[in-house]
């Protein structure tokens, strides 16, 4: 595991304050060498993924990406399937996972990763990079534990407000 993941896992594990969504990350971004990001928690009385943070995403297409369906997108497919969802080259995709829009982005290596925890959804963590990128199984492995962390915090701070 990447030194810099291992920093990531020890702040999430020893955060006692509100998530720092934005910081958390632009954190995860650079730490992956990416450009782009976005941070969905799961919202289950709509079943939808809201964003809590992202970086890079031209202003246009934050609406599209406010609330997104389960099933929907590389994070709505992301989280339904319970695994990561990737593109090489977003750019030249034609599988239909990516939506249209997401083309807007301009980038073109990227992966969504669900945030589970005990096998229960808490949300999506995806990052891309501007260049062709197929991430590494390291990598893949590093993000899910990433968001595993995520879902503990969202986990405690849920059950520290019932």
């Amino acid at each position: 595991m990447h030194s810099k993941t291992e920093a990531i896992l020890y702040t999430l594990q020893n955060t006692t304050t509100e998530m720092p969504w934005k910081h958390l990350l632009a954190t995860v971004i650079e730490t992956f060498n990416c450009s782009t990001g976005t941070l969905h928690t799961l919202d289950n009385k709509s079943d939808h993924l809201v964003i809590k943070a992202q970086q890079g995403i031209p202003d246009f297409l934050l609406p599209k990406m406010a609330s997104i369906p389960i099933g929907k997108g590389m994070a709505g497919i992301a989280a339904a399937r319970r695994q990561p969802v990737e593109m090489c080259n977003l750019q030249t995709d034609e599988s239909g996972v990516a939506r249209p829009a997401a083309k807007e982005t301009k980038v073109e290596g990227s992966i969504a990763v669900p945030m589970l925890l005990n096998g229960k959804l808490y949300g999506t963590l995806g990052i891309a990079k501007p260049i062709p990128y197929d991430f590494t199984e390291t990598e893949k492995n590093d993000l899910m534990r990433i968001g595993e962390e995520i879902s503990r915090c969202i986990y405690k701070q849920t059950a520290e407000t019932i």
